[in-house]
């Protein structure tokens, strides 16, 4: 059994798009055990050897680029960043350069055009997605034949949310109601894999695949945040380009 899910998408053959799991790392108690996560409570020296098992089994051209996320709409050019840029969507045109982003229920979005030219990887928190951060990731890629794939996220049945979401999101845009089913008690079940969706199709993307993960009940494969708490790590979602 293979330690990471490789992305079921059309995409040209030089297009490499995966999401580790959390089994083959060396982290232990709630970080078990392959958490690439630095900025959660994990020994930074478990981090470490986990990152370069990643780099290892996976035959990464480079390391990663990482990101410091923020529930921004920051989309960065990976193969022009120093350090660990603050954003939260990265892109390239360059080939052998890794753009990653680190989730546990939040929602990885892979982006590549139809021509094999350019990939994103975006992390789409609830935040992002209200606020833009999937437009100012597409904005980059100038073919308009893009296909997405969205990784490991919480499924509609565990995201509850509150009021203020379903109406952030309902006083934008009324297409966002099919993504929220009422609770009864002031609260709603949001798809985040359909808020995606949405907001891709608005912007022309239709070849949109994946998003039937759950993170939050899959407990043997996926870290998760809204299950386990503080205590967790996290996945590293992953695109790159080949020559």
């Amino acid at each position: 059994m293979t330690n990471w899910i490789a992305a079921n998408w059309p995409a040209p053959a030089n297009i490499h798009a995966l999401t580790t799991l959390r089994a083959g790392g060396v982290s232990v108690q709630g970080y078990s055990s392959l958490n690439p996560a630095a900025h959660v409570s994990d020994r930074l020296e478990h981090v470490v050897a986990n990152r370069q098992r990643i780099k290892q089994m996976l035959n990464l051209p480079t390391d990663p680029v990482y990101l410091q996320q923020t529930h921004s709409t920051r989309a960065v050019c990976a193969d022009q960043v120093q350090g660990v840029p603050e954003a939260d969507a990265s892109y390239t045109a360059e080939n052998n350069i890794v753009c990653a982003v680190l989730t546990a229920d939040c929602l990885p979005i892979l982006l590549c055009d139809s021509s094999g030219n350019q990939v994103a990887a975006i992390h789409g928190g609830w935040r992002g997605l209200l606020n833009g951060i999937i437009e100012n990731a597409v904005a980059q890629i100038p073919d308009s034949d893009i296909l997405a794939w969205l990784g490991p996220a919480i499924g509609s049945a565990c995201f509850e949310v509150g009021e203020d979401v379903y109406h952030a999101f309902i006083s934008q845009s009324p297409s966002f109601e099919p993504a929220f089913k009422a609770q009864g008690t002031g609260k709603y079940l949001a798809d985040i894999y359909q808020i995606a969706r949405i907001r891709l199709n608005k912007l022309g993307v239709q070849k949109i695949y994946g998003g039937d993960f759950c993170t939050v009940s899959d407990k043997q494969r996926f870290f998760s945040y809204r299950r386990d708490g503080q205590e967790t790590g996290r996945m590293l979602t992953l695109i790159w380009k080949s020559a």
